[in-house]
């Protein structure tokens, strides 16, 4: 996918996102995106603090209960209704495969999922002051298999970067690996990466 906006693109973009949080004024950050695209390091960034802001709440949250083993990370999905499913699934994926933080499905969300179309397929996003989302896009969810597309940029909130060059075994890989690609889960490195990034909680 091309991530060249022309003007028309950006007019037709900011009509159909008008009807997110504030956070959508920003600029997507790692998208599920084909081998053709590397990433950027302003994406890194962006993406880093939309992990750093999702775990500053769920920490601040946890210091209400401190006796909690894992951190706690809740997310709202009632604003992606087409993928309730595939979200749950995400969750549960990342959940068995991780011990140092959880996700759990709340109305005090740290982060939230929405849905619709965009030619940017879908992605991670921050406004970089503690508000977040993730963006399933209809089209590429029909092109992908859905469950890790999900899983992958929910790889995002948990501090994992894109490695589009991966292979199929790597759920970083994102849509690198073509579209043959189903794996959900994480390998062995991604989810001691986790582990370590979330172990302070």
């Amino acid at each position: 996918m091309s991530r060249t906006l022309s003007a028309a693109l950006g007019l037709a973009l900011a009509a159909g996102l008008a009807a997110l949080p504030t956070a959508a004024a920003a600029a997507p950050v790692q998208g599920y995106t084909a081998s053709a695209y590397a990433g950027s390091a302003a994406e890194d960034a962006d993406n880093q603090a939309f992990f750093e802001a999702v775990m500053k709440s769920a920490l601040a949250k946890q210091a209400a209960a401190p006796f909690l083993k894992a951190v706690v990370v809740t997310y709202d999905a009632s604003s992606a209704p087409t993928f309730r499913t595939q979200i749950a699934q995400s969750a549960q994926i990342w959940n068995s495969s991780v011990s140092n933080v959880q996700l759990r499905s709340g109305s005090a969300a740290d982060f939230r999922y929405y849905e619709g179309n965009d030619a940017r397929g879908s992605y991670a996003s921050t406004d970089g002051h503690g508000r977040g989302y993730i963006f399933l896009d209809y089209k590429q969810n029909r092109q992908y298999n859905s469950t890790r597309v999900t899983a992958h940029e929910t790889g995002h909130v948990l501090g994992l970067p894109d490695h589009y060059s991966g292979p199929c075994s790597e759920l970083m890989s994102g849509g690198g690996p073509g579209t043959t690609c189903t794996n959900p889960y994480p390998n062995s490195a991604e989810r001691s990466r986790v582990n370590s990034l979330w172990s302070r909680g």
